[in-house]
């Protein structure tokens, strides 16, 4: 058989059990969901928050709220030869990638669709080093579960263009060794890393993973964002959040809330939006919340603190621009003792022309910067200043990629920080100070784990979801009573 005729029977055997999925019901509609309550509410459907719905929605009633739409069906966001446009044309409320320019003038993007910023980025798919995982604190073994059950659904083994193989060699000859060949771990030298895209071209973000859970105990509410979290009358207890039409010109509030004896709230909207609903829920530093007279339910230093993002250099190898196949990267270097990171891709200029980068980040910026709001407009991006190159350290660093790429620097999108533990949530992901409220997404890294988050905020999400469910085991042991019967439709009105 030959390796064509193979992979194409591999990927009809990938999209027909694809198709085979049952995903969970969706809704625009908020009347649908307003005033009943979940055992979870889970706001922001994105990399981390769709994981975490699957893995809980094993027992429990979930619902996800995501401020954008939904990707299936999208060619933008699916379909590899479209890769980088959906970063040409954003607008304020209905663009599946939203920009933001941070004080710092460095312009940046947010995904904002279901399946979150795996929807937007280049699919790229590595672990988190072995270092990363034992400082926080981890459990090594449901860490490695919960990475192969991300990977045996949405991740794949690319097959390399011209252009990457290419890249691989130039890395190689630049002395980044070993050779790793097609690995997935954080591992330093050259390696083909994996990918959500599968063999026929198309993304599997995580809103796929949704369909790996029970669907029939997963609710998503599309298109509307949380204006905030709703406490009960002593401020001291999530009780649900009040929420509204993502199209700009509606008003209305609504409200739904968690099941009265053990449910939570779980914010998973990101580096900039989990802290953003913090601060317009009244929980975050007193003076900035008094500047914009929000009633204070927990006076919480560190909310929007400790921002970092990775500061780039960028090389355009191609003398102007052509109109090529556009290619997310699928080979990485990791070099000089892990403190830089080197990819390459085909970005498009415009719809018709595009460039090639190569580009080196440094892993481990020092510089931190801090996040506000701009007002209590909760459709209103908030305004961060990462600080990039604050630091002589990562100054210093950035030179030395000058001499390896010799260009201007710019971001990586992966920004992060904003809700880190040990300082706003506690290793158990329970926000300072109120009771049945988690963050869990990258806001709480303090830094960028692997050559990027993706792999790593994916595996975050299974891996709290898993630990919730044992805790609920064994309040379930303690009590006799779990908080819904397992079976049982997710609504509850």
């Amino acid at each position: 058989m030959s390796p064509l005729v193979f992979i194409f029977i591999i990927s009809m055997f990938i999209n027909l059990s694809q198709g085979a999925i049952q995903m969970p019901y969706m809704t625009s509609d908020p009347k649908e969901v307003s005033g009943k309550s979940f055992d979870y509410i889970v706001v922001g459907g994105g990399t981390a928050g769709c994981s975490l719905a699957a893995t809980l929605s094993e027992k429990f009633s979930v619902l996800v709220i995501e401020r954008g739409g939904s990707p299936f069906g999208d060619p933008l966001v699916e379909e590899k030869k479209y890769f980088g446009y959906s970063l040409l044309k954003t607008d304020e409320y209905t663009s599946v990638a939203q920009s933001f320019t941070s004080r710092d003038g460095v312009e940046n993007y947010r995904g904002r669709v279901l399946g979150g910023s795996s929807a937007i980025n280049g699919g790229f798919y590595s672990r988190a080093s072995e270092e990363f995982v034992k400082k926080a604190g981890w459990d090594k073994d449901l860490v490695q579960d919960s990475y192969k059950w991300v990977e045996s659904k949405v991740v794949f083994m690319p097959e390399l263009t011209q252009w990457q193989s290419v890249v691989q060699f130039g890395f190689l000859e630049a002395g980044f060794y070993p050779y790793n060949g097609y690995n997935l771990e954080h591992t330093q030298g050259t390696k083909i890393g994996g990918s959500i895209y599968d063999q026929c071209g198309k993304r599997h973000t995580s809103a796929d993973l949704l369909g790996f859970g029970r669907p029939n105990h997963i609710t998503v509410l599309l298109n509307a964002t949380v204006k905030s979290v709703i406490f009960d009358g002593n401020k001291t207890r999530a009780v649900g959040v009040r929420f509204m039409k993502s199209d700009g010109s509606s008003s209305k509030s609504y409200k739904v809330h968690v099941e009265k004896r053990r449910g939570e709230v779980i914010l998973t909207a990101g580096a900039l939006g989990s802290p953003q609903i913090l601060l317009l829920s009244g929980i975050g530093p007193e003076d900035h919340l008094n500047d914009l007279n929000i009633p204070i339910a927990v006076n919480l230093r560190d909310v929007g603190r400790r921002m970092s993002d990775n500061p780039a250099i960028s090389l355009l190898v191609d003398r102007f621009s052509q109109n090529r196949t556009l290619e997310p990267p699928q080979v990485a270097a990791i070099a000089e003792g892990y403190k830089y990171i080197l990819e390459s891709e085909v970005l498009p200029t415009n719809i018709t022309t595009t460039r090639i980068s190569i580009a080196a980040k440094i892993a481990f910026p020092k510089s931190r910067g801090r996040l506000k709001l701009n007002s209590t407009n909760l459709r209103e991006n908030p305004s961060v200043k990462f600080n990039y190159l604050g630091s002589k350290e990562d100054l210093e660093a950035c030179l030395e990629m000058v001499l390896l790429l010799q260009h201007v620097a710019r971001t990586y999108y992966h920004y992060h920080g904003g809700c880190v533990v040990g300082s706003v949530v506690d290793e158990d992901y329970r926000v300072s100070g109120v009771k049945r409220l988690r963050v869990v997404d990258g806001s709480t890294f303090e830094e960028s784990p692997g050559t990027n988050p993706m792999a790593t905020v994916l595996m975050l999400g299974r891996y709290q979801g898993i630990k919730m469910l044992k805790e609920r085991e064994a309040e379930k042991e303690g009590d006799g009573s779990f908080l819904s019967p397992q079976g049982s439709p997710q609504p509850q009105p």
